[in-house]
């Protein structure tokens, strides 16, 4: 009886409690290739030096290293924690170039060996970028990074990072001193504490654990940890590439695992000493060649430099390709007389095709502007394959290194804003801005539902409305355009387009829908329809703010008081009190409030009646839209006071002024 209940007690005790549940683990120092139990895959090999190499230096691989049992992370009691748990491990990792390799090695714990579609180069073979960041991973990693990837926000590409589910890591540090690729022996210590839920990683140089940890991080892993998990090492490598190496590795569960001697572990080879008559006589063939080689080098250099890169992606995108000599010649070596226009992008210059004498518009993106390579594969994937009427049609591309040139049909009569503001070489008729509205609607609504994708054009402004020969309006400028599926959510991390067109909730939370382009499209009606900007700094008091004298003006049954009077009246009154109703619909607080670009082309086209509009102006958050919103959502583009922004963090951003007549590096049109 009473070996029974001994026995009993000795199994409750083996169970459930976490200390005396697992004290398991394994000690290697150096690894031997005929008895070390590892489960070895893609590049990972044993080599007879017993290192552990996971890649061998070439681009694009994966490496995996895992002890072929798994290990029991959680209780099984009603609270279910994680158990405590340690390793150390030394590494080394060696580019192939001095200061040129990648990616980086990770020590990781994973629910199962098999990582199926993961990727190498920044994903470190743990992961890819469609299930990068789900819960569901179950993977809890510590990353010695050699690369600095913005896509996930790295500090830069000498860093150690805690990685849970995702390759963003949730914390991190820079190993400072220590260069990871150094080639030189690293030790590493991974502990975690169950009891207080703090996760440390330390490294050195030595076989000395630092005093304290250079990383550490409270969490929770209880909810990250499934009840047995593997561990183990993967590296992988990208376009330029390092050999990873581990020489030993020490893990324990439920106490702290023994730290490794580095003067036991095996060493990489040195790299062999070339005999001295062998360097005398390169030196003298390396000599005898020099003048030979710069002489071919200079002619290479100036060759290369002219040369048209053609790269992958640019096969798959868009129209025409045209060369830079063709487009040197069409633009007459892009001289100020052929200048149409110019921002923050760069310049646009007049030109005509040598061939067919056809007359084209090039925009030539600078080399310090903000739109470079991702800004422009975007304009040519996205307007390259769209066909629409009142669309400005992309003719073709052209690249030369730094050059980045786009080649449209030319407008002859240029820009919308020149014929609104300020002293217009002619005034539009109510019937022309009548059509040029229509023509916008249209092209918006193909934009946003007619086309196999939704696209957001971002920068619906009058300076992006430009006009043929016959003054019908055309949308250009697809530069801020984003693509993305119907029936998904559309996420930007940048606060882009043109201020003064900027919807609240833009400025507010940084994401751009359909909704905010219509935004965009009510600040225009406001403007063909009266004349004006949206902000007039030389208006009276009462009419500073376009949109708000237009809602007085119809509180008080005068809407039409708000016309441009160069019209002198000649308009037709059912239209024009359309448009500037649209305008105050289109330029609603609320998104949810204003029209779809369906419904606006239904009411322009008179197949469809507007809703009422309210008498008093409509408010968000129980605030009337005023001076303060404008800000932010309401600043003139074109003119006047300018406020401009853009922020990484869209719950903040820096308020800049300018006096008229500034041209702002985000500018364009």
């Amino acid at each position: 009886m009473t070996k029974t209940l001994f026995f009993c007690i000795w199994v409750f005790f083996l169970c459930f409690s976490p200390s005396l549940a697992q004290k398991s683990g394994f000690f290697y120092s150096g690894f031997d290739p005929a008895t070390a139990n590892l489960t070895l895959k893609g590049q990972a090999r044993i080599g007879t030096n017993r290192i552990l190499r996971l890649t061998n230096g070439t681009s694009r691989l994966k490496g995996y290293a895992f002890y072929p049992s798994p290990f029991r992370f959680k209780d099984g009691s009603n609270n279910n924690s994680a158990f405590s748990f340690s390793a150390a491990f030394a590494l080394a990792i060696v580019p192939n170039y001095p200061k040129l390799g990648g990616h980086g090695l990770a020590f990781a714990l994973a629910p199962s060996t098999e990582f199926k579609g993961a990727q190498p180069s920044q994903y470190l073979g743990l992961l890819n970028a469609s299930d990068n960041a789900n819960f569901s991973n179950h993977i809890v990693a510590v990353e010695f990074d050699t690369v600095q990837d913005f896509e996930f926000g790295d500090i830069n590409d000498n860093h150690v990072g805690i990685d849970i589910n995702g390759m963003t890591s949730n914390a991190t540090v820079s190993a400072g001193d220590i260069y990871l690729e150094s080639g030189n022996t690293i030790q590493a210590w991974v502990d975690y504490d169950g009891e207080t839920k703090v996760f440390n990683v330390s490294f050195a140089m030595s076989s000395s654990k630092p005093a304290s940890p250079n990383l550490s991080f409270p969490v929770d892993l209880s909810p990250i940890l499934e009840d047995y998990m593997y561990v183990g090492f993967t590296a992988s490598t990208g376009l330029l590439a390092s050999s990873h190496y581990i020489m030993g590795w020490s893990f324990q569960m439920n106490e702290k695992a023994a730290s490794l001697d580095l003067s036991a572990l095996p060493s990489l080879p040195k790299p062999k000493k070339k005999h001295m008559g062998f360097i005398i006589g390169a030196s003298t063939a390396a000599a005898f060649f020099m003048g030979t080689a710069i002489s071919a080098a200079v002619y290479l250099f100036k060759k290369i430099k002219n040369a048209d890169v053609i790269e992958p992606w640019e096969r798959e995108y868009g129209p025409h390709r045209f060369s830079y000599s063709e487009l040197k010649q069409a633009t007459k070596n892009f001289r100020d007389k052929e200048l149409l226009g110019f921002g923050g992008f760069g310049r646009v210059y007049k030109g005509t095709l040598p061939n067919t004498h056809t007359q084209i518009a090039v925009k030539r993106v600078s080399h310090e502007s903000k739109q470079g390579l991702p800004e422009f594969v975007a304009e040519i994937a996205s307007i390259g394959r769209l066909r629409h009427r009142n669309l400005v049609q992309l003719q073709g591309w052209c690249r030369r290194r730094g050059d980045l040139l786009l080649v449209y049909d030319y407008m002859c009569n240029g820009s919308l804003d020149k014929f609104l503001f300020d002293k217009p070489k002619s005034v539009l008729t109510w019937e022309q801005r009548f059509n040029i509205i229509r023509g916008v609607a249209a092209g918006l609504l193909y934009l946003h539902e007619e086309w196999d994708q939704v696209v957001l054009h971002r920068d619906v402004k009058a300076s992006n409305v430009l006009l043929d020969p016959d003054l019908n309006g055309k949308l250009g400028d697809f530069g801020l355009a984003r693509l993305y599926e119907h029936g998904t959510n559309p996420h930007t991390t940048h606060v882009v387009g043109t201020l003064g067109y900027l919807a609240p909730e833009l400025t507010r939370t940084g994401k751009a829908t359909t909704s905010t382009d219509v935004f965009a499209f009510g600040a225009l009606l406001l403007e063909v329809a009266c004349g004006r900007r949206p902000i007039e700094a030389k208006a009276p008091p009462e009419e500073l703010i376009l949109v708000d004298w237009v809602w007085e003006q119809w509180r008080e049954g005068r809407i039409l008081a708000t016309m441009d009077h160069r019209l002198n009246g000649v308009f037709v009154k059912e239209e024009a009190e359309l448009v500037l109703k649209m305008g105050l619909l289109a330029s609603h607080p609320v998104a949810a409030e204003r029209p779809r670009m369906r419904d606006a082309v239904r009411y322009l086209d008179g197949k469809a009646v507007v809703p009422e509009v309210p008498v008093i102006q409509p408010t968000d958050n129980n605030r009337t839209v005023g001076f303060d919103d404008f800000l932010s959502s309401y600043p003139s583009s074109s003119g006047g006071p300018i406020f401009s922004f853009e922020t990484d963090d869209t719950s903040t951003a820096d308020i800049l002024f300018a006096a008229p007549g500034t041209i702002w590096p985000n500018a364009s049109g």
